[in-house]
């Protein structure tokens, strides 16, 4: 297959690889706009280099003409989490979606790898509308948590370095510190809720914060200088504590005001 033809081929994994990441980040976007957890930390996302493709085939022994039916990871997902319990939330999102199918799964958290990696892959067939009309594609989705990321990051440079043969002693490094990260992730999981309160807290003074901002705009655009001045200073008096509830029933008192207005 010539360099033309390659390009041509992976056209719509590109676009499905850039719907994908707009689509979770969206999820992540909407639940913090409405005060709620998200599962969701991070998202990125890649088209495999055709020489990691054809690399693959070969290893995997398949033909050119199968590529697209066999390799499952041409377009790859990854979505980061702070918690393990958040990956299975994730992948149960997943599964209730219409836009994708999931075809398998394999859950490397569970039966993870001798190498010590853990994560949790999601093979879908997803449709994507192109310029000669609809293609489904398979793509990979792996859900990891921070840990998880950061411990495969560092495997697959020294995978990298070693040509996939990486010398014993270190691979026994990798193993402990893979069973390190795991323990970092349970002890996470233990204090769940608390950071999950606090974080939720975070947003909703954030959003608050925005409003009464926004709000205040507003009341100078309307010609109530006065007012909006009054609140502004109101507001700075308050913005360095912690107390929320005198945030918010300042933001409730600017839109009382501001109600008047949209009557």
């Amino acid at each position: 297959m010539e360099l033309r033809e390659w390009k041509t081929v992976l056209v719509p994994y590109e676009y499905a690889v850039e719907e994908l990441k707009v689509k979770f980040k969206n999820i992540r976007k909407e639940l913090r706009n409405n005060g709620e957890y998200s599962p969701i930390e991070f998202v990125t996302g890649r088209v495999k280099k055709i020489s990691s493709i054809i690399s693959k085939a070969k290893k995997l022994n398949i033909n050119m003409d199968e590529i697209e039916e066999k390799i499952e990871d041409i377009a790859g997902i990854r979505i980061m989490c702070q918690f393990v319990e958040d990956i299975y939330t994730i992948v149960s999102l997943i599964k209730t979606r219409k836009d994708m199918t999931v075809v398998c799964e394999k859950d490397y958290i569970k039966n993870y790898k001798d190498s010590g990696y853990r994560s949790y892959h999601v093979i879908i067939k997803y449709p994507i509308q192109t310029a000669s009309g609809l293609k489904e594609i398979l793509a990979e989705i792996q859900i990891r948590t921070l840990a998880m990321n950061f411990w495969a990051t560092i495997e697959h440079s020294l995978k990298y370095k070693y040509q996939h043969d990486i010398p014993e002693d270190i691979a026994k490094r990798l193993r402990r510190a893979a069973d390190a990260a795991f323990l970092l992730d349970q002890e996470m999981s233990e204090i769940r809720e608390e950071i999950m309160r606090a974080q939720i807290m975070f947003e909703m003074k954030s959003l608050t914060v925005r409003d009464i901002l926004d709000s205040i705009q507003k009341l100078y655009s309307l010609g109530e200088t006065e007012k909006a001045f009054k609140f502004q200073e109101r507001f700075d008096k308050l913005n360095g504590l912690e107390d929320l509830r005198e945030i918010i029933i300042l933001r409730n008192e600017i839109d009382n005001i501001l109600a008047k207005y949209n009557q």
